[in-house]
């Protein structure tokens, strides 16, 4: 195969396979066949989904830390937060969604914090032996994410007391509130008063020797120069292609959320479950940002997509889902069950445990995968 095509087709195979996936999943929609109709939208959502994260890597590049993780972020909370509300909308046809809705919040923390972390630290440490990075900022985010996580634990505590339905309706939009709030004083806090933060400490020694023997040997070209079309776009045009492919997401959306609540009453699959494959599917693409990142040993930069994820996934994701539910004529409630919390609070824990030196390895790594399987395991059957 010709060198230039071979190059093409590794740059742009996610465009061409989310799109094909997505028309695809309309045409068995069309044909009732909604195995197929759920898995094709899947494919399109998570191939575009990984558009988004590359373009969103470039943009990141370009604005530095703490802006560029912030882009990356978003953009994955974006994807998340269309999935969830299509799938929302879909509980005037089954109550049961409310659940899945609830689970796909919780589970979108647990994949960043245990699946994106571990895996990316995990072979981040099987390359260097110990990757650093900058203890501060997993200090600010876990104190942040364990504020956020309590706060969730309210409603969930009310619903076990004599209170009425409206007094929980009216006790989850003020945590919404305030997790909102928190949010606006997090994001002067990061990108005002202390950036120092949440930027990179130096390399670790064994990249930097890798690199320095890379140079010697000729390996590496600084000025080679990159074909593919949104490294020559200017910010505000890739901006732009972010919005057009989030759109496109969404129409894939629609088809995965109608077809997999089918699939999913058919199955007797259970709501943890089905929320842990829609946070996998919405946080895929951070997932292999992350594992580039670690295998270049940007470790700082693991952290701050993880943990930044996963804070703006409670204190962003959860505040619109309630505004988008409440003009939606949907009373969604933030009244997670305690196994729900109680894992989120273990995988805080487990996370602060493992970033609180600023070094990381692969054993760290792999202990985030086991608690995860662990979860997976208890949400299939729960």
């Amino acid at each position: 195969m010709d060198r230039r095509i071979r190059y093409f087709i590794e740059d742009y195979w996610d465009i061409f396979v989310g799109i094909v996936a997505i028309i695809l999943a309309f045409v068995f929609h069309a044909q009732q066949a909604s195995m197929l109709a759920t898995l094709s939208a899947a494919i399109g959502i998570a191939a575009l989904s990984l558009t988004v994260a590359e373009v969103a890597d470039i943009l990141s590049e370009r604005l530095q830390e703490p802006y560029g993780s912030f882009v990356l972020t978003f953009t994955a909370v974006a994807v998340e937060i269309i999935l969830l509300y299509v799938i929302l909308l879909e509980v005037r046809h089954s109550p049961d969604v409310l659940e899945t809705v609830k689970g796909g919040i919780i589970s979108a923390v647990i994949v960043d914090l245990n699946v994106l972390l571990g895996l990316a630290v995990f072979l981040g440490g099987l390359a260097f032996t110990q990757q650093q990075h900058n203890k501060e900022t997993s200090s600010a985010y876990s104190t942040v994410l364990f504020v956020a996580s309590s706060a969730l634990l309210v409603p969930g505590l009310l619903s076990h007391t004599e209170h009425g339905t409206d007094a929980l309706t009216h006790v989850s939009h003020l945590i919404a509130g305030v997790l909102l709030l928190f949010y606006i004083i997090i994001f002067i806090f990061q990108t005002r008063t202390h950036t120092h933060f949440f930027k990179a400490t130096a390399r670790s020694r064994f990249f930097r020797l890798k690199r320095k023997l890379q140079e010697e040997e000729g390996e590496i070209d600084e000025n080679e120069s990159s074909d593919y079309i949104f490294e020559h776009l200017s910010t505000m045009v890739n901006f732009f292609a972010i919005f057009i492919f989030i759109a496109i997401i969404a129409f894939g959306a629609e088809i995965f959320a109608g077809e997999g609540v089918h699939i999913a009453k058919e199955y007797g699959i259970s709501a943890g479950l089905a929320g842990l494959v829609i946070a996998i599917i919405s946080v895929s693409p951070e997932i292999f940002t992350a594992v580039r990142a670690a295998r270049n040993d940007q470790i700082q930069r693991v952290v701050n997509i993880a943990m930044g994820a996963s804070t703006v996934s409670i204190m962003l994701t959860v505040p619109i889902l309630m505004m988008l539910a409440y003009f939606s004529g949907i009373n969604l409630t933030l009244d997670f069950n305690p196994f729900q919390i109680g894992a989120l609070l273990l995988t805080i824990l487990l996370v602060w445990k493992t970033t609180d030196e600023g070094e990381t390895n692969y054993f760290e790594g792999a202990s985030h995968m086991m608690f995860f399987l662990s979860y997976a395991i208890i949400a299939a059957y729960y």
